[in-house]
């Protein structure tokens, strides 16, 4: 029997709504927020303001886009954390009133999970290539960055995570310290593909096991950039594709030497990435190399499918709903992964 499902996702500063049948997506509608481009950063406040506006129309759209009626749905899988307190309570709080009306189950989502699980989604007009049990999955989002062993659609393991700041948010401070605009990570992207990835040289953290660390990174760079301005003001813009490209080498060259290394000491060649850091061009470009190299099978999530989006929570709750795992009334949502009830 078909199962169709409504996604929710209302973590950051994107109002998203999906829906899948079974594992094939129908729809996928994503109102982003522009109002935070000019503070250079996402204002919690705002963002929440701005999902309560969008997330009926948002709704709305994504039903009539993958042209059912709400009295198809058969459950809806919604975003519990981690993310802005405020912008989760709205996603979460429209769920329950939505499930009761139709009278259907609901299923909480780890976003970081469902990122995860956006390589099992399939398009009507073809099916995409899944990673196969078990897999590594290298996950670059925002204020994360993992390597999780994933066993099974319901087991996975951290088995390496950052212990201080994430390679997303090294590319965005980064950026910001060039004076580039918000969001900062794609427009690196872009500048270095015009610049020499060797012409500058930047920390690399050593820390043991599996586990990242990129502030050190965070501040080499703006010591280097201050030293440099000292005697030429104009530096940075002088040399910014360059810049760029130093950059966005050295943080590659950090995440790929972990990954190596867990596909080594798990023996493991099916490795997958996921995560708004896994749209850069670079890493996909790396990771895809380092793959042919090693003989891994390797899987590079769709663009749409990289930055948040509700299309990711709906397949982790078609999941969820096969197994039977539903929600409850009272449940609330979280700002920490940590705070998760129980591993995810």
């Amino acid at each position: 029997m078909d199962i169709t499902i409504l996604g929710i996702e209302s973590s950051c500063d994107d109002t998203s709504a999906a829906v899948i049948r079974n594992t094939t997506l129908l729809s996928n509608v994503i109102a982003s927020q522009e109002v935070h481009r000019k503070y250079g950063g996402v204002i919690p406040e705002l963002a929440s303001r701005a999902h309560q506006q969008n997330i009926i129309p948002v709704i709305d759209t994504a039903i009539k886009e993958a042209g059912i009626s709400a009295s198809e749905i058969d459950g809806i899988a919604f975003t519990r954390g981690p993310g802005l307190l405020g912008s989760l309570l709205v996603g979460v709080s429209f769920a329950k009133g939505l499930a009761l009306s139709l009278d259907v189950p609901m299923m909480e989502i780890n976003h970081l999970q469902g990122h995860i699980f956006s390589h099992f989604i399939d398009l009507p007009d073809r099916e995409l290539p899944h990673p196969r049990f078990p897999f590594l999955c290298l996950l670059v989002s925002g204020g994360h960055s993992q390597i999780v062993l994933v066993k099974d659609y319901a087991e996975m393991e951290i088995i390496g995570t950052t212990i201080d700041d994430a390679a997303g948010e090294a590319f965005d401070k980064c950026a910001k310290v060039m004076g580039l605009p918000y969001p900062g990570g794609p427009v690196i992207d872009r500048l270095a593909k015009e610049g020499d990835p060797q012409r500058f040289k930047f920390a690399k953290p050593s820390v043991d096991g599996l586990d990242y660390s990129f502030s050190g990174l965070k501040t080499s760079f703006l010591y280097f950039l201050r030293d440099e301005m000292r005697d030429n003001p104009d530096f940075i813009e002088q040399n910014k594709a360059d810049l760029c490209a130093s950059l966005q080498s050295t943080i590659i060259d950090t995440l790929l030497n972990k990954l190596v290394k867990a596909a080594k000491q798990y023996d493991i060649d099916e490795i997958a990435i996921a995560g708004g850091v896994s749209a850069n061009s670079g890493l996909r470009n790396a990771v895809a190399a380092e793959g042919r190299k090693r003989g891994w099978n390797t899987y590079l999530p769709e663009f749409k499918f990289t930055t948040d989006n509700a299309a990711m929570i709906a397949i982790t709750g078609y999941f969820k709903y096969q197994r039977g795992e539903f929600a409850p009334m009272d449940i609330a949502p979280v700002s920490r992964i940590g705070d998760f009830s129980k591993t995810e």
